[in-house]
């Protein structure tokens, strides 16, 4: 008997729902509340047997706390990447773009790609990531005051409540970086992992941390291929006959976050991580642009991330010269 299916489209304030169970649709919107969650308990008890497979977007909070509930009372459910959920619109050739749509397309999706089942993720890894996110926000804001600062007003007034401001969020990126510490020092498998990533060159404890905050469980991922595409960071090819040749880049279908993260430890294992910097250089010499070495480096990066964590042994800096002895 085909498994009900229900696809769930969240905004801020309510969610809309639409769900297919044996052939029939029906379709309903709820307030993003605890009692709109009750609602939609009852709703689903009269249109319900028993269980029901639910998918979402992954739109941070506001898809987290109805995901929490509906696996909490028992549900499958399934977050996805609000990419792969656009492309397969594209696919359908949809033209309609409201939130009822959108929760009827995403069941749809549901039906035919059976995506991964999502289970809650550890108190503390949420705590961890919204920390770092948090120090992320921190650092853009006060990036912005500097910039103002630079911009070259000449208006003492406006100099001075500029230079305070960065004094203040500098006071707040401090305490950031120590909660954050703090949480990882306390938690004995975060620190172990932790460890072990900053023996790679170019990854710092604050990278680390930032790394942990957003690759939840490293076993969720069956090869450092699939943590890379998880990123964005596996390459798009665009052939089409013998005419459309255009440049390889990155998918960018993925945690924009994780991307961001990797940039400036990659620029800086180009130059001191043995391995990445032999890789890059190879890739230079066949002729790749600066930036596409940068993107197969922070890739690379990942790769070794995804080795060290998945094996439990920090990284090795003699390993190409091993392999060359071995070989």
């Amino acid at each position: 008997m085909e498994q009900a299916i229900m696809g769930i489209d969240i905004s801020k304030k309510s969610f809309d729902i639409a769900l297919s169970n044996k052939g029939q649709w029906k379709r309903n919107t709820f307030e993003n509340t605890s009692e709109g969650y009750q609602e939609m308990d009852k709703w689903l008890r009269k249109c319900l047997d028993g269980q029901v497979h639910s998918c979402m977007e992954a739109t941070g909070q506001y898809a987290d706390s109805v995901a929490e509930h509906l696996y909490r009372i028992g549900h499958k459910v399934s977050v996805v990447n609000p990419a792969r959920i656009k492309f397969y619109g594209n696919s359908k050739l949809r033209r309609n773009k409201t939130d009822k749509a959108d929760a009827e397309l995403i069941a749809e999706y549901c039906l035919r790609e059976k995506p991964n089942l999502w289970s809650p993720p550890p108190a503390s890894f949420k705590d961890l990531q919204a920390l770092i996110r948090r120090h992320e926000a921190l650092m853009e804001t006060k990036q912005r005051e500097m910039n103002r600062l630079a911009s070259g007003t000449k208006t003492q007034a406006v100099i001075k409540s500029l230079e305070a401001s960065v004094t203040f969020f500098d006071v707040q990126i401090k305490q950031i970086k120590k909660d954050i510490q703090d949480l990882i020092n306390n938690d004995s498998e975060l620190l172990r992992r932790q460890k072990l990533l900053i023996s790679i060159k170019g990854i710092g404890k604050l990278t680390a941390a930032k790394l942990l905050g957003e690759i939840r469980d490293i076993t969720t991922f069956d090869s450092a291929r699939q943590l890379a595409a998880y990123a964005g960071l596996t390459p798009r090819n665009v052939l089409s006959g013998s005419s459309v040749h255009k440049k390889t880049v990155i998918s960018k279908t993925g945690n924009a976050h994780l991307r961001s993260i990797l940039f400036m430890p990659a620029i800086s294992a180009k130059k001191w991580n043995p391995i990445i910097r032999s890789f890059c250089e190879r890739l230079s010499n066949n002729g790749l642009e600066p930036m596409e070495v940068v993107c197969a480096a922070m890739r690379k990066m990942l790769h070794l991330v995804y080795g060290i964590l998945k094996s439990g042994k920090p990284f090795d800096p003699n390993f190409l010269e091993k392999s060359q002895v071995s070989s």
